[in-house]
């Protein structure tokens, strides 16, 4: 992993770059761990007979992000077309493996 410096540090395009390639590196590898989280889910979801998807644990998550955005200063809007494409992924991934689709 490479040094992180603040953005107003980066003298230049190239170390700008560099810097926004590793946020990206790190953020999939963040979504892949998550993913593993899911799996998880999958699992205990059959284990319980309970559905893919829970309509308001889905509105927690969104809401959830939405305010850690605000938290940030990050637009929520932007947070929650991410969140819920993110969690209907999921559902989707989820739904495949427990028959439901």
């Amino acid at each position: 992993m490479t040094e992180r410096h603040p953005p107003h540090d980066c003298a230049d395009m190239a170390t700008l770059r560099q810097q926004i390639d590793q946020l990206d590196r790190e953020l999939i590898a963040r979504l892949a761990e998550r993913a593993s989280y899911i799996d998880r889910a999958i699992e205990l979801k059959t284990e319980n007979g309970w559905p893919a998807r829970i309509p308001a644990r889905v509105e927690e998550v969104v809401m959830n992000a939405r305010t850690t955005a605000e938290a940030t200063g990050l637009d929520p809007d932007l947070i929650e077309t991410i969140w819920r494409q993110l969690v209907d992924w999921s559902i989707a991934r989820e739904a495949r493996v427990i028959r439901e689709e």
